[in-house]
């Protein structure tokens, strides 16, 4: 979900500070682009570590004798 989340803000803060082009006198729309991108980014590289973290904690292990292996996690 927040590596969906990540990317979807990065698109949309790009879309805002290179492809629109409407001045409006209240707001910049560059600026909030910039800021939508490295939310974005420091969501998308959130998600990375925790998906990592709750990837890798998990090791099989055997048990029983040479002729029955049963793997679990």
């Amino acid at each position: 979900m927040s590596i969906g989340s990540g990317i979807a803000l990065l698109v949309i803060g790009a879309i805002l500070a290179f492809a629109i082009h409407i001045p409006i006198d209240w707001v910049d729309l560059n600026v909030i682009g910039y800021i939508m991108m490295v939310a974005g980014a420091v969501v998308f590289v959130i998600g990375i570590v925790l998906y990592v973290r709750r990837r890798g904690g998990r090791q099989p292990e055997e048990r029983g004798g040479p002729d029955d292996r049963i793997v679990t996690f």
